[in-house]
Parts: structure tokens; sequence; C-alpha cells
């Protein structure tokens, strides 16, 4: 195959998107594809520039605003023009946040007949916006914390869902944007840090529990895993530090919870329309119950990364799981508009 991978981008996510570039280009490569590196910011990039940004690695912390900022300047490729997209067979897509997983570049891809891994328009948009998704899987009968959407009184917040609250940005992923609220004069100030990072901004009832996982590939439920993050919540550096949280892959359930929570990551899946693969979030709270949080449509896909270890546990090695994504996208490219999603 011949693949471009299709990475970085202006998102606060940019660094974790650099990271999973990386571990897809490698394996790729190393299983005898021709493969090209595409930074949404910079274009293709030469064999110095892959060199360096492919082992840069995730900071501690989000690229600044200003970072950020000074990258869209900057950022004068036209991607559906760049030979290195428009010459292969499918486009890898190891993006993270903003444009890149809000069904945006999907839409531009899709429209310029260039075929791409993962979800289209419909299921990368529904599952970036956090309050569609939490509506559709109400509708599809999957458990989900209730919510309220910023803004909204403390008297309200308290009266409705209780403290502690989760706050979050409702189109970020990383969990960037989010903070856990325990008081309730807490509450104007994580609101107003969450809104630095999107224009709509959730609140959402606390959920105690254990924090569960679980990937979805071919229409099929993977390993559920359990992440025992070192900090309060599976925060931006648990989940890219070394050390940051344990994973165990499969989790310690019966085999009748884990057969219920595969069961509501592929109706979340579905429900929201997702396509090839993805990966469910859960909370299983002290009475049993699993409580949906969201769907990835672009997970993590570096060596700390979730889906990779949930595709492990039921003896799917990494280049195998990059080959079978990238065949999804040419299958749904050869397919056009017609046949079922995978």
């Amino acid at each position: 195959m011949r693949v471009a991978v299709l990475f970085g981008g202006t998102s606060s996510e940019r660094d974790v998107s650099i990271a999973s570039g990386a571990q897809v280009f490698r394996a790729l490569r190393e299983a005898g594809h021709g493969v090209s590196a595409v930074d949404t910011a910079r274009g293709a990039l030469g064999p110095e520039e892959e060199r360096r940004l492919l082992e840069s690695g995730v900071a501690p912390a989000p690229p600044s605003e200003e970072e950020l900022k000074r990258l869209r300047a900057d950022a004068a490729v036209t991607l559906t023009r760049t030979p290195e997209l428009r010459e292969a067979d499918v486009v890898f897509l190891a993006l993270h946040g903003g444009s890149g997983e809000d069904g945006t570049l999907q839409a531009l891809l899709g429209l310029a007949g260039i075929p791409y891994t993962g979800s289209g328009l419909r299921g990368s948009s529904n599952a970036m916006d956090k309050d569609v998704a939490k509506h559709l899987f109400r509708a599809a009968g999957v458990p989900t914390a209730d919510w309220l959407m910023a803004p909204v009184d403390a008297e309200v917040v308290e009266r409705e869902l209780g403290f502690p609250v989760v706050v979050k940005a409702s189109k970020q992923g990383s969990t960037v944007g989010l903070s856990v609220v325990k008081r309730r004069e807490d509450l104007a100030a994580a609101i107003q840090d969450a809104y630095r990072f999107d224009d709509e901004v959730m609140i959402e009832r606390f959920v105690p529990g254990r924090e569960l996982t679980v990937g979805v590939l071919a229409g099929r439920a993977l390993a559920v895993g359990e992440i025992f993050p070192k900090n309060e919540i599976f925060d931006y550096e648990s989940k890219y530090q070394t050390g940051g949280a344990e994973e165990i892959f499969p989790a310690d359930l019966t085999g009748e919870q884990a057969r219920t929570i595969q069961d509501l990551a592929l109706r979340a899946h579905r429900a929201l329309k997702c396509e090839g693969y993805s990966r469910v979030d859960f909370r299983l709270d002290p009475d049993g119950r699993a409580w949906c949080l969201e769907v990835n449509t672009l997970p993590g896909m570096t060596a700390a990364s979730l889906l990779p270890k949930s595709a492990r546990a039921v003896g799917i090695d990494f280049e195998e799981l990059c080959e079978t994504i990238c065949r999804m996208g040419m299958e749904r490219a050869a397919r056009g508009s017609g046949g079922p999603p995978a």
C-alpha cells in the first residue's frame, strides 16, 4: 500500500497526534508499505524534519495557544493538492482534536475523493460534540451521566446534578480543559477555564468508580481494559507521561460484566454512526453499572495508547491493527456511498 500518514495539525492535541503519527508511520513502513508523513500545519516532511518531529514525544502539558496560533498562521498547505495525499491508496488520519477529528477534514477529503481511515463526517462530528453524543447515547439506551450546558447557575447545577461535577470543553479530547469541581464556589472558575479551549462547556455529574475502556474494530468489540491513573482523573499528564497510569488488559471483570460493556461499546459506536474503529470509555460505579463517557473516533496510537493495548489483548499486534485500519478505509472508498459502514 501507499499510505500518507496525516498528523500534527493545530489543535491542543498536536503533540499527541505527532506521537501517534510516529508509531503508525514506523509500523507501516516496517511492514513494507510505502509511507509518507504529512503535517497538516507544515505539509509533507523532508527526511530531517520527519526525524525531528516524529521523535519529539509528548510534553507534560498541551501546546500553548500562542504556539498554536503561530502554527495556524504558517499553515499555507492546501492538503487536497498535496501530491503525497493524491498519490496515496489511503490517508491514515493520526490527528486528534480540532478540525482533524470533528468531521471538517473528513468532509474535505471525501469531496476530493481521497480515501481515508476512520469515521466519516457524521460519526466524527457526532462523537466530537459531547452534548450531541450524549443525546444519541440516551436514544440508543446507552447509560450516560446527567449533564447541563453552560451558562448555568451554580444553584441549578447543585440541585440537578449535585457536587462533585466534571467540567469539560464540549468539543475537545485528551481531557483538555477538564476539571473536577467539588465545591459550588469553584464552579465559575472551572467553567471559565474550559471556555479557553472551546465555545461550549459541559457540566456533568461525576460518576465515582472504576475507569474502563474498550476498543471497537471492524464491528467487533475488543478487550475491556481498566485504567488506574496516578492523579484523581485520567488527565493529560496521566495519559501521555511515563508512569502516569497503570492500564490492565483485560480488566478484572466477570464474564457478564465484560460482555455488557462490550455490547454497550458497540451500541455507542453505532449510535454515533462511527465507522471502522473507535475507543469507547466508561465508568463502572460502585453498584456495578456502566456509564458511557465518550467515543473517540481517532483514538491515540502511541506506545502508551489504549486502543493498541485493547487489540493486543485479543491477539492483534500493532502492525496488524494499522494495516486493518488502512484496509477498512480503502474498502469504504471502493464502496463509495453505498454499503453498510464497518
